[in-house]
Parts: C-alpha cells; sequence; structure tokens
C-alpha cells in the first residue's frame, strides 16, 4: 500500500540525484560507445571532434563492418561474406555456427527468389556436410529445406524464416561477431543501462513513491499518481 511507503517529493528527488556525481568524460565515452556499435560513423566522428572524445577502433573499419551488416540485411550474403573476409578473413574460421548461418541465409535468399535447383544442389554440397557434423545444424538445414515442400510458404510452418526479421538477425549476428574480433563490446552500453534503469525503478517502487521516469523517450522525471 503506498501509506506504507516512503514518499519523496519533486524537491527532494531532484535534490538527491543532484548529489549524484557523473563525471561528463564517462557520459562522453558512454554516448561515443553507443555511437560506435550501432554504426554511426559520421555522428561518431561529429561526436569525436565536438567533445575530444576518442573512440576505442578506427572510424572507417565501422563503414567496412556496417557495409558487410547492410548486404547481409538485403539479401547480399555472397557479397557479404566477401566483405566479410576482405575485412578479417579469420571471423568466419573460427567461428562454425556463424559461418553455418551465413550459408543458411544464402540457401533461404535461392529459394526465396525460386531458384529451385540451385537451392537444392547448394544445400548437398555446402551444407548436408555440416549438418552430419552438428545436430543442431542438422535441424535448421530441415527447417529450411522444408520451404521447397510448400507452393505457398505461408503453409510451412518454418515460413519465418523468408521473414525480413530473420535477415536482420543474421545480419545483427555478423555485426556482434565482427565487434568481438576488434575487442569491442557486441552490445551498447547503453541501452543495457536504460533496461538497469527500469528494473531499479521497479525494485524501489516497492518501497517508496517518487518522480519518475517513465518515458525513457523523453527522460521527463513525472509525479507519481495519488
Amino acid at each position: 500500500m503506498a501509506s506504507s511507503k516512503k514518499v519523496l517529493t519533486r524537491d527532494e528527488w531532484e535534490r538527491k540525484l543532484r548529489e549524484v556525481k557523473i563525471r561528463k568524460d564517462d557520459m562522453n565515452r558512454l554516448v561515443m560507445n553507443f555511437l560506435v556499435t550501432e554504426g554511426l560513423v559520421d555522428a561518431a566522428d561529429r561526436f569525436r571532434l565536438e567533445s575530444g572524445t576518442q573512440p576505442d577502433i578506427d572510424l572507417t573499419s565501422i563503414t567496412d563492418r556496417m557495409e558487410v551488416k547492410r548486404a547481409v540485411q538485403a539479401g547480399n550474403v555472397q557479397e557479404a561474406i566477401e566483405k566479410l573476409n576482405d575485412l578479417n578473413p579469420t571471423i568466419l574460421d573460427t567461428n562454425p555456427q556463424l559461418y553455418f548461418h551465413m550459408q543458411q541465409q544464402k540457401l533461404i535468399e535461392l529459394i526465396r527468389v525460386g531458384k529451385i535447383n540451385e537451392a537444392l544442389q547448394f544445400a548437398q554440397e555446402e551444407l548436408a556436410p555440416r549438418g552430419e557434423e552438428n545436430q543442431v545444424f542438422l535441424e535448421e538445414i530441415e527447417k529450411t529445406v522444408a520451404l521447397l515442400v510448400f507452393e505457398d510458404v505461408k503453409n510451412c510452418p518454418y515460413g519465418e524464416l523468408l521473414d525480413v526479421s530473420h535477415r536482420l538477425k543474421t545480419a545483427s549476428e555478423v555485426n556482434a561477431a565482427i565487434l568481438i574480433s576488434q575487442n569491442h563490446e557486441k552490445d551498447a552500453k547503453l541501452p543495457s543501462l536504460l533496461k538497469m534503469l527500469i528494473w531499479t525503478q521497479d525494485q524501489l517502487n516497492e518501497k517508496a513513491v517518487y518522480p519518475q521516469i517513465n518515458n525513457l523517450s523523453t527522460t521527463v522525471l513525472e509525479d507519481p499518481a495519488v
């Protein structure tokens, strides 16, 4: 019940927030981390010039990374593989799961454009051997090949493989692998901190009534309903 909770007025809460000291350099590094991880190279470069905050990777590598990601998002998997190998040929060699998912996406794209014979040959020559070595891969191959059985993929239980969301999932996996190879976090820190903010507010709500942030896009403190 609200009556059993500690009540903090807006003035009290804002005073407590002001008492928390956050270094500007830490905030700038957090912003730079987000820009680099999300591939916003132009914004990262402008922020570098304006704030003096140096990124932890070469900004030119962001452009290369985003070219690989965009190629996957567009369904140009072979182009993405070639660009990825140009960027760092060890990534696919040392990440069999990523390589399989890239090849699986290539098979999906062949099915999408109706190249049935080519798709069957590709599945047999490139994917089947990997399925023999890995049960999880085999199950994924079977699901993908099942798309060929249905004239209308809407009736296929695995039709979601043809959704754009599956391209985006593969592209995100590639993006993460490149970042890790560059000794950079695969996920930006800022979204994780926002999730922590929500969790912390949920925990505090059990003990206190106070102004809180309900809309992360505006971060405006809102007075509680009383």
